[in-house]
């Protein structure tokens, strides 16, 4: 049954959300969207919207997250850094599609919960807890950033973790009523190309004072 809500999230969703990149697709039917959600909310994990994971944070959207991946590029080999794990839903998907996955989540509860959900489904995701606004420096740079919460500006650390070539997928902005979700690519030491994805609502990112929270939207 699973396996057919997913293939139909697929075509219904994100197909007709205008999702091309196979590798996503392909990763989008494969990974159990239910395992990332409370079990009170287990017949809804397909539907097309965010839901509740507790703590006031939520799993994103299926069409959102995959958007995030498409945009960011995510491909086999490459590493990535997944910044507000909540669930773990994100980092699952990265990973499934062949990526060096790691994810930082600031809520302690939220960590431990996705650390043991993904080691227990066979995802390799090194789940940190920390401030995700200041990335993980240790582990950079990446390939790929995906952040699963709205900041107010985009945080020059992460910027700065970011591989030559590398994209940070980013959702910005002050209020839920005006965030834009923004590409940041890296052409060299110090020239970043950025792009206006859509516009989207996220919780916000908490991390340095006067910021909201770095956790939840994976």
């Amino acid at each position: 049954m699973s396996e057919a809500l997913r293939r139909r999230m697929v075509e219904d969703q994100l197909v007709r959300a205008g999702i091309s990149d196979r590798r996503v697709l392909d990763a989008m039917g494969r990974v159990p969207r239910e395992a990332f959600v409370p079990d009170a909310l287990a017949a809804s994990a397909y539907a097309d919207s965010p839901l509740s994971i507790g703590g006031g944070q939520t799993i994103s959207q299926p069409a959102i997250v995959a958007l995030m991946l498409e945009a960011a590029r995510v491909a086999p080999g490459d590493r990535v850094l997944d910044v507000g794990t909540g669930s773990g839903y994100a980092a699952a998907m990265a990973a499934d599609m062949g990526a060096t996955v790691h994810s930082i989540e600031r809520d302690p509860d939220l960590a431990e919960a996705a650390r043991a959900r993904l080691k227990a489904l066979g995802y390799d995701v090194a789940v940190t807890i920390g401030d995700g606004t200041l990335g993980l420096a240790e582990a950079a740079p990446f390939d790929a950033i995906l952040v699963a919460a709205a900041a107010p500006a985009i945080p020059d650390s992460l910027r700065r973790q970011l591989a030559i070539g590398g994209r940070l997928v980013i959702p910005v902005g002050r209020t839920r009523q005006r965030q834009e979700l923004r590409r940041i690519t890296r052409r060299s030491a110090m020239e970043f190309d950025d792009v206006l994805l859509e516009l989207v609502a996220f919780v916000p990112l908490i991390g340095r004072e006067g910021w909201p929270d770095a956790s939840g939207g994976g």
